[in-house]
């Protein structure tokens, strides 16, 4: 009989990438059990638990099991009281995006009536609303590619037993809409943008020119300063609270310049304080 060490719950909205995110926890070294209906994830992982090699394990839970979907958290809670070490990974994505996805799909929503696709993603966050509430991880895919998705489930879960917190930097353009998954935003649109400057507009936060511009402002260096120390001031809240994921959105108006250099410079301070950091530019090559 083997400890399970970590369970991972894979919910959200249809079309929002809760595949991509099992193939990758797959990867891991996850044993993934897919399409689970809710009222039986304490016998599946009971069953898990009198196995020999298996450790970790990852569910893919969704709306399609609606009538058994009330007692999940309930199941959730139960398992965590049992010594289980669960995490929950929610998956959404903007209206607009999830219509086009399964539009591409060319399959019906599990929950739509007479084919009316938005009355079946309204009844999908309806009944996903309470699950969402107690999600550890909740990921906008609205605006990333599969690869994208990949790298942030990779960044939260991968050595997840070695504790501590965990910080997703994402970097992004006013202009295509805030991250709805972002614990913390920023906005840095009261720096100078390098996009007026003509040698510097071709070029991205990546670029040392840039970097350069961005962080020799006098308001970078307060910024850097201020932030580091409010995420300080957080970590022993979250982690007193088992919450161990934490997303910090950084934007300037189009996501190519002063967002992306702040992000980098902001992700190696966190890793200095010896926070596991991942940096997604969500917006890069937009433009």
């Amino acid at each position: 009989m083997t400890t399970l060490t970590q369970l991972v719950l894979i919910t959200g909205m249809t079309g929002a990438g809760r595949g991509t995110a099992a193939k990758v926890l797959e990867k891991l070294g996850y044993y993934v059990i897919d399409n689970l209906p809710p009222g039986l994830l304490s016998q599946a992982v009971s069953t898990i638990r009198q196995s020999e090699d298996i450790d970790r394990l990852a569910v893919v839970v969704d709306a399609r099991s609606r009538h058994f979907f009330g007692g999940l958290v309930d199941a959730l809670e139960d398992l965590r009281d049992s010594g289980v070490n669960t995490r929950i990974l929610y998956l959404e994505a903007a209206d607009e995006v999830l219509v086009r996805r399964q539009e591409a799909a060319r399959r019906p929503h599990p929950l739509s009536l007479e084919g009316r696709l938005m009355d079946g993603l309204d009844r999908e966050r309806e009944l996903l609303r309470r699950i969402r509430g107690r999600a550890d991880i909740v990921v906008d895919t609205s605006n990333l590619n599969v690869n994208q998705l990949a790298q942030r489930v990779r960044g939260a879960f991968e050595d997840a037993d070695t504790g501590g917190l965990r910080a997703s930097v994402v970097s992004f353009g006013f202009k295509y809409g805030l991250p709805i998954d972002a614990d913390m935003v920023a906005d840095l649109r009261f720096l100078p943008n390098p996009f007026w400057v003509e040698e510097l507009r071709p070029l991205s936060g990546l670029d040392a020119p840039v970097r350069d511009f961005v962080l020799r402002q006098p308001r970078s260096a307060e910024f850097l300063e201020q932030y580091e120390s409010l995420v300080e001031l957080l970590t022993g809240g979250y982690l007193n609270e088992d919450k161990h994921f934490l997303t910090i959105a950084i934007g300037c108006t189009g996501g190519r310049h002063r967002s992306v250099a702040m992000s980098e410079a902001f992700a190696e301070r966190l890793r200095m304080q010896g926070v596991r950091t991942l940096v997604v530019h969500r917006d890069l090559g937009r433009e």
